[in-house]
């Protein structure tokens, strides 16, 4: 999966959906990557869809659908965060059935654009087509119950349970037998975008983090966890699943915390 994409890769595609997940005054006032429109994070982001976190499936396709995007486009999402935002984006299209294959995120963000790229301010209104999401495709979710019943797996080595919250807030609890990754730690701060390969990967063996096991995210909301995960696929991790609900679900349903800071630091 090319799950990162470059701002060159971007500039010499033709027929793609470059999708700004930025609030709308951003985008009005700021400017955005020519041709981008503009779905803000808060359009897709729900409280009480489907798996916890993602959007009714119905509102999902009227929302792409009204931005000219069907099922067939092949997508590149950013924002100015550095991606984690879009990063959630690119997540909830892979959840709810797009094409992995046809989904990218932009490594760098806006910002990173806009040093050196053009960053025009006319509001993109794409023709409205139908967005038919595909209900049956296989994902990476999990849900409660199974992290519930892979913990002694967790605890036995065989999967490793990713925390990709803030330090601090793993050391105010986690789940038991998690290792914990800052999802900032993958990106360069000057950058904007990925660090280097052999840093990441440096950084993920250290954790224990390895491509021989099961790997299993989670953070608080499932927005930071949706950056991990595009970043283990970009460097080929094939196993890999996604707590939707994450922390505000498992503590909801009394699931087990840990206190203290990682292990092995």
């Amino acid at each position: 999966m090319d799950a990162f994409v470059s701002a060159e890769w971007v500039t010499d595609r033709e027929n793609i959906a470059i999708v700004d997940v930025r609030d709308a005054w951003e985008y009005d006032s700021i400017g955005h990557l020519p041709g981008a429109v503009n779905i803000p994070f808060d359009r897709f982001r729900s409280d009480e869809g489907e798996a916890g976190k993602l959007p009714p499936r119905e509102d999902w396709e009227e929302l792409l659908g009204s931005a000219g995007i069907d099922a067939g486009t092949e997508i590149v999402a950013y924002d100015d965060t550095q991606g984690v935002f879009a990063a959630r984006f690119i997540v909830t299209a892979l959840l709810l059935g797009h094409d992995e294959e046809r989904l990218h995120l932009l490594d760098g963000d806006f910002s990173a654009w806009q040093r050196s790229r053009p960053t025009p301010t006319e509001t993109q209104n794409p023709g409205a087509t139908e967005y038919e999401s595909d209900p049956d495709t296989d994902t990476p979710l999990v849900d409660f119950e199974t992290v519930r019943k892979l913990l002694p797996a967790v605890e036995a080595g065989d999967v490793t349970l990713v925390d990709t919250r803030e330090e601090w807030e793993f050391a105010e609890g986690h789940l038991p037998g998690a290792v914990q990754l800052d999802w900032r730690e993958l990106v360069d701060e000057q950058g904007r975008g990925l660090r280097p390969e052999p840093e990441l990967r440096d950084l993920l063996t250290d954790r224990g983090i390895t491509q021989n096991h099961r790997t299993l995210l989670y953070c608080n909301t499932a927005r930071r966890v949706s950056h991990t995960y595009l970043v283990l696929r970009e460097l080929g991790y094939e196993d890999v699943a996604l707590y939707e609900g994450s922390l505000t679900e498992w503590t909801d349903r009394g699931g087990e915390l840990v206190e203290g800071t990682p292990r092995d630091r």
